[in-house]
């Protein structure tokens, strides 16, 4: 049983092997939190958040994955670390404590993509930040220590983790896109400007 809350509905699913039920805002639903609140009145095993926007609907889905239901959303960041620290950021600080447990209590990864043109100027291609909360990321959030996550990605490949700049490193070895939009895309800009990555 899936359940999608979306701003607009872009694609419409079908039911193969299991029920997905598609809801638009502003057609079905007024807000992302109330179709969410309405949502898990219906004992949903997947629910799709198209964009947590604020903290209601953040509060919601935080609600959502500690109740068992797996829940995917969207927000607009370029980093894992900086998608932690907007989901806890957007609450009160008297809330944030204790956010950051419920968030390392719950969160299973983050992946984050941005777009660059290709070289050939054919297409896109995405760059990936992948992030999986294993015990040592789900301590650095409790431990309100984000600025740590990205170095944990770095040393984590092994463990299926990949930092933004490794990806463009490898789409850059690869003569996929340029080294202009490699540096401009960058966390560690300096790095790429002084090509002094090791992975």
């Amino acid at each position: 049983n899936i359940i999608t809350i979306e701003d607009p509905i872009e694609f419409i699913h079908r039911h193969k092997n299991c029920l997905i039920s598609q809801r638009e805002i502003g057609t079905h639903t007024k807000s992302f939190a109330d179709a969410l609140r309405n949502a898990l009145r219906e004992d949903p095993d997947v629910i799709l958040v198209g964009e947590m926007r604020d903290l209601e609907t953040i509060s919601m889905a935080l609600t959502a994955a500690e109740t068992g239901h797996l829940v995917f959303s969207t927000l607009h960041t370029i980093s894992a670390s900086e998608t932690v620290e907007r989901i806890i950021d957007v609450f009160p600080p008297h809330q944030q404590n204790q956010v950051r447990m419920q968030l390392a209590g719950s969160l299973l990864g983050i992946v984050a993509q941005t777009l660059l043109p290709t070289l050939d100027g054919k297409g896109r291609v995405p760059a990936l930040e992948v992030m999986i909360a294993n015990s040592a990321i789900k301590n650095l959030i409790r431990e309100n220590k984000t600025y740590q996550i990205q170095s944990m990605i770095q040393i984590s490949k092994k463990d299926g983790m990949q930092s933004l700049d490794q990806s463009l490193k490898d789409l850059l070895m690869e003569g996929k896109i340029s080294r202009e939009d490699a540096i401009r895309k960058a966390i560690d800009k300096k790095a790429f400007e002084k090509n002094q990555y090791n992975y």
